[in-house]
């Protein structure tokens, strides 16, 4: 019996081409496993093979979407594969997007099964749960040892065609299909043994996790700009020359406060940015395009604002968990309302 055929995608990163400075890496095809294709093709044993794999650069796929998809589909479709192997992408926002975004595709234009692997919290994944099946990962690659086995081993579900079980069996992030089966035990039980463990303050896992709606209420509209006191907060980054505070390039566990009281303008000799999830040239040449002080300076001489706060706050937003986000925003908030701040213009990348 001759093996399934399998094409892998992958960015810039995993497909050893660079980082993020070839992140505009355009697609290209290589015949063969490439990278974690290697460690696919040893849990697909003899069962399948990649016969190609797809490699692009993250911001080139997502900042050329139609016309990424429109090639990248045509390089699936000259292989004719029985699976359509994405990622994973882990907690990489673009790498996410795009994984979900050719995968649906493939599946939709190609009628050729996929499957992806991601962090719960990666915009990918919100994205495309529901409509291609993905492998739960952690938050870095770290976990790929242990994330690729779940997906060839679902790819291989999917190609003989073998019922998909339900998301806890066979690892998936919840996609809104709901299964009925047979447990060990009634429910009157489990709800009582779940109950017990709440009680006594240990671990369970309900059975039907609740929706979480996180929403938040504007503020009333400022009457007048022109008196108003002004604050930057940004995920993007911005740090002084040398990041004294060493935020970490992803997943930070910290933000940073910079005085930047006489400051008119964010030069390339006092400011850089820490973020490891965008090219860093533009943004290292002139931190202004991310956190404008010189604009906002402008319009305090202009009148067209009160004051600019002489403090900003800087994180990286790139892979942060929602957990420390949260903590960050408000450590951030009770500070500003302290100083006397009005309104904040919140940046990003």
């Amino acid at each position: 019996m001759s093996k399934f055929k399998v094409v892998h995608y992958i960015n810039q990163f995993f497909g050893q081409i660079g980082s993020e400075d070839m992140a505009d890496f355009p697609a290209e095809k290589r015949q063969g496993p490439v990278g974690p294709g290697i460690a696919f093709q040893q849990a697909f044993g003899d069962k399948a093979e990649i016969t190609a794999t797809i490699i692009s650069g993250d911001s080139w796929f997502n900042e050329n979407l139609e016309t990424a998809k429109a090639l990248v589909l045509e390089m699936v479709r000259e292989e004719k594969p029985d699976l359509f192997v994405a990622g994973p992408a882990f907690n990489a926002g673009r790498y996410g997007v795009a994984c979900g975004t050719i995968a649906d595709a493939v599946q939709t234009e190609l009628g050729i099964p996929a499957v992806t692997g991601m962090y719960e919290e990666n915009p990918g994944a919100d994205m495309f749960r529901e409509k291609v099946y993905t492998i739960a990962t952690g938050d870095n690659a770290a976990g790929m040892r242990k994330v690729v086995p779940l997906m060839a081993k679902l790819g291989l579900k999917l190609m003989t065609g073998e019922a998909i079980g339900a998301s806890i069996e066979d690892g998936y992030l919840p996609n809104g299909i709901r299964k009925n089966f047979f447990d060990k035990e009634r429910g009157a039980a489990r709800a009582v043994n779940m109950l017990m463990k709440k009680l006594a303050d240990k671990p369970f896992v309900t059975e039907y996790p609740m929706p979480s709606f996180d929403r938040v209420e504007p503020q009333p509209a400022i009457k007048d700009i022109t008196k108003a006191q002004i604050a930057i907060v940004t995920s993007g980054g911005i740090v002084p020359k040398g990041n004294p505070d060493r935020i970490e390039s992803s997943s930070a566990t910290k933000y940073g406060a910079y005085n930047i009281e006489g400051v008119d303008d964010l030069t390339a000799e006092t400011y850089e940015t820490a973020h490891g999830g965008y090219d860093p040239v533009y943004a290292n040449e002139d931190a202004d395009r991310v956190v404008p002080v010189d604009v906002l300076r402008q319009y305090e001489k202009d009148g067209k604002i009160g004051k600019l706060h002489n403090w900003f706050y800087s994180t990286v937003g790139n892979g942060t968990s929602v957990a420390n986000s949260k903590r960050f925003a408000v450590d951030i908030a009770e500070k500003l309302v302290s100083q006397g701040v009005d309104a904040v213009i919140l940046t990003s990348t």
